[in-house]
């Protein structure tokens, strides 16, 4: 008869073993979800749109964007965050309506990706926009993309940029944008979705 000792035992390293196993599991999806990712390189777009955060990585790309495809609005989201400076400035810069009609700024009503597509939305709506290019980080599009596709009526074409991270930043983006990626499964609504 096995000794009482060997089960609680026995039990806990099947716990670990099973934990183990979990959490290499989320890894590897992670890994093909946020760091493994590529975009194609967009069509013809009416906007191309850079999401707020990370913009000494991601407005160079926006604007290179905007050239070659000749797409006739540059999209900035405008947070006055520091990750955003870049993007700011170049908002501060081309605040003028009058000289710059084909630059939109705009502060998300909350700022996050949810609130940054809502405004796109509107925007999208508003001006006509068929199909939109969106600039963010290779870890954020799944995201972005899903949140996009849930309020903004365009078509929505996904460009990522690559972040300078070390492991340790890359598993606390995997982190984050699990739990951001089930948010946006629990709670799909925009405040304005597409009808």
């Amino acid at each position: 008869m096995p000794s009482t000792r060997t089960r609680p035992r026995s039990t806990v390293f099947r716990a670990f073993v099973a934990l183990l196993t979990v959490l290499v599991l989320w890894f590897i999806v992670a890994f093909q979800l946020f760091y493994n990712v590529h975009t194609p390189m967009p069509a013809k777009a009416d906007a191309v749109v850079m999401l707020g955060g990370a913009s000494k990585e991601r407005l160079p790309e926006a604007l290179l964007l905007r050239d070659e495809l000749k797409a006739p609005f540059l999209v900035l989201s405008n947070t006055d965050t520091k990750g955003n400076a870049t993007a700011d400035e170049y908002c501060d810069a081309h605040s003028n309506q009058a000289t710059y009609p084909d630059v939109i700024c705009f502060m998300p009503s909350s700022m996050d990706t949810r609130g940054e597509a809502d405004v796109i939305g509107q925007l999208a709506t508003e001006h006509g926009w068929k199909s939109i290019v969106v600039v963010t980080s290779k870890y954020h599009v799944v995201r972005a993309e899903r949140l996009m596709n849930q309020c903004v009526p365009s078509k929505v074409q996904m460009v990522a940029t690559q972040p300078d991270f070390s492991p340790a930043q890359w598993l606390r983006r995997f982190v984050v944008e699990t739990g951001g990626l089930f948010t946006v499964f629990l709670n799909p609504e925009c405040n304005s979705p597409i009808r």
